[in-house]
């Protein structure tokens, strides 16, 4: 009889499993706390923070942080060439030299393309990261969490744009 309730015991553990998200296959706590689900490589990674700094700023209507998080970027780039596609480092100091926020925008479209695509490239989706389009702009970018912020119009615009997909 104790051989049969043990049995049963294991059997029901086994059979329930916690819920998780659909969209990050990861329990609904660790998806709402934004950790990721897959790691990402350090430089990767490292960029990816300056570019939501850009992103955020952007979003804002201030250039604040712009230049030295593009730079970043920019040579996070330079040194590890084989993590990024080609073009970044050069898009990146094109951001950095920015003066007002029209140029800024204007230069931050091709350098999101190119780190989607990068973030895209990786075998395993972060449950962090969502590429955002915006058809006024007519353009993407990334972000943190599915609330669109979009960084092309910023306050006369935030929220105009979808998720097309998560990263």
């Amino acid at each position: 009889m104790k051989t049969l309730i043990t049995a049963t015991v294991a059997l029901l553990a086994l059979s329930s499993t916690a819920p998780v998200s659909a969209d990050t296959g990861r329990p609904p706590e660790a998806a709402e706390s934004g950790s990721p689900a897959h790691a990402l490589p350090s430089p990767l990674q490292s960029a990816l923070d300056q570019y939501i700094k850009i992103q955020t700023a952007l979003a804002s209507d201030s250039l604040k942080g712009i230049p030295e998080a593009a730079s970043a970027i920019a040579e996070s780039a330079k040194s590890h060439p084989g993590v990024f596609p080609d073009g970044l480092a050069s898009q990146a100091a094109a951001l950095a030299k920015a003066g007002d926020l029209q140029s800024a925008r204007a230069a931050f479209k091709p350098l999101s393309v190119t780190l989607i695509k990068a973030l895209s490239a990786q075998k395993e989706k972060t449950g962090k990261y969502f590429a955002a389009t915006c058809p006024m702009a007519g353009a993407a970018w990334i972000q943190v969490g599915e609330k669109i912020a979009n960084p092309y119009f910023g306050a006369d615009m935030l929220t105009c744009g979808s998720i097309s997909k998560g990263l």
